[in-house]
């Protein structure tokens, strides 16, 4: 059992006495309080020379600190700031600089720290900027393999016996490597994100993954446009980049990709599924291994692409938030319950764990992994997403949605 906030003190002293008894392994007796030996070794040795007195916290403030800012440094300052009211931290920060050519450095963090533990900054509200389910940050640059992967469907064709041919495509967007040409039966979500443990257990994970705003990279209805897949690979640390609608060129080398294979492979092969998979395989061996690619200096994608360090560990789909934050895990119809109280956020997170940042008063900002999601407000039981949709709940407890 973890230590507990409310009666830490308590346990450790039990735990204490049980470890003199010597009555049991040690070891063991540190599992049953959940806590590691090199902890459980710590307090014993306090309780030995302290008592149970020394089982209390020490203080962490460090008995040195070379960097302290004195008390006549932060008067001049707070002086500056109460002579110039509207002035920011930089403003701030510029002139103490100028004031105090020949002293030490104090950085504008510190200045800001210093203003606002003065209750002297002002809390400006988080500008909501209202995004459609595309871009969803700044277009990412690949400067080394698995940076980006980029991925979408090729547009299907027929077999003579009309089985329909529907490639899935990934490429990494540095080297251009093809990483995957992958036949599929539909572009459900399950479906993909099957091929997509495949491809992670094989090559690691990327930073990031491009897609379009399509099903199921994406979803209208969703705050930000999360789909399940996409909501699975933030869950595993892998950032979202998603070009916007009608502007298929924002991915034109994964467009260009298709291209080659529109021309060498589709129409091109006679027989049934099978054959043309074993048919995409001998394109994708070429493309990699021997297709020279201007784009990178006509050196092949094989010659440069290497597998991520970032190995796929389907254990860690927990999303950490910062110290301060409250965590609820939403629920197979993407609600939470918070102080007794069931609200809607997105069946796309359902399963997932969201980081609830309080604002004021019954509100909070809903983040998934680096992702705002949008805001709770709990005196009127509302979610907003970021998008500005508005979700609650009827009175049959299911999610309604108003603009």
């Amino acid at each position: 059992m973890p230590w507990k906030e409310t009666d830490a003190m308590d346990l450790r002293t039990e735990f204490a006495k049980r470890a003199m008894r010597e009555d049991l392994p040690f070891a063991v007796l540190c599992r049953e309080y959940g806590i590691s030996t090199k902890t459980g070794y710590k307090w014993k040795q306090r309780f030995i020379e302290q008592g149970v007195s020394g089982l209390a916290d020490r203080s962490r403030r460090p008995h040195h600190s070379p960097n302290r800012v004195s008390a006549l440094e932060v008067c001049d300052i707070l002086r500056i700031k109460h002579d110039h009211e509207y002035w920011g931290p930089k403003k701030v920060h510029e002139v103490y600089a100028k004031n105090h050519p020949d002293s030490r450095h104090i950085s504008l963090n510190t200045v800001k720290r210093l203003l606002d533990r003065a209750g002297l900054v002002e809390k400006r509200p988080r500008r909501r900027r209202a995004e459609h389910c595309g871009r969803i940050s700044m277009p990412v640059t690949a400067s080394q393999p698995n940076d980006v992967w980029t991925v979408d469907f090729k547009g299907h064709w027929y077999t003579a016996d009309r089985q329909r041919v529907l490639p899935l495509t990934t490429c990494d967007a540095c080297t251009r490597f093809v990483l995957m040409a992958q036949i599929v039966p539909d572009a459900g979500t399950q479906t993909v994100m099957q091929c997509f443990i495949r491809l992670f257990e094989q090559h690691g994970l990327p930073k990031v993954i491009r897609s379009d705003n399509g099903a199921p990279f994406a979803s209208t209805s969703a705050p930000l446009g999360l789909s399940r897949l996409s909501a699975w690979w933030v869950s595993l640390g892998i950032n979202l980049d998603r070009i916007e609608k009608g502007k298929p060129y924002q991915n034109g080398s994964h467009e260009r990709m298709h291209r080659e294979i529109a021309l060498e492979v589709e129409g091109r092969v006679q027989g049934n599924i099978a054959h043309q998979q074993a048919a995409l395989d001998a394109w994708r061996h070429s493309y990699n291994h021997e297709r020279p690619h201007e784009g990178i200096g006509n050196m092949r994608p094989a010659q440069l692409y290497r597998d991520s360090d970032r190995k796929y560990v389907p254990e860690q789909q927990q999303v950490e938030y910062p110290l301060g934050y409250l965590t609820r895990k939403a629920n197979k119809a993407g609600c939470i319950k918070l102080y007794n109280r069931l609200l809607s956020v997105s069946v796309a997170v359902s399963g997932m764990t969201l980081g609830l940042e309080h604002l004021r008063k019954g509100n909070f900002n809903v983040w998934f992994g680096i992702l705002n999601l949008g805001s709770l407000d709990l005196n009127t039981e509302k979610f907003t997403s970021t998008g500005g949709r508005v979700y609650a709940l009827n009175e049959d407890h299911h999610a309604i949605s108003s603009n």
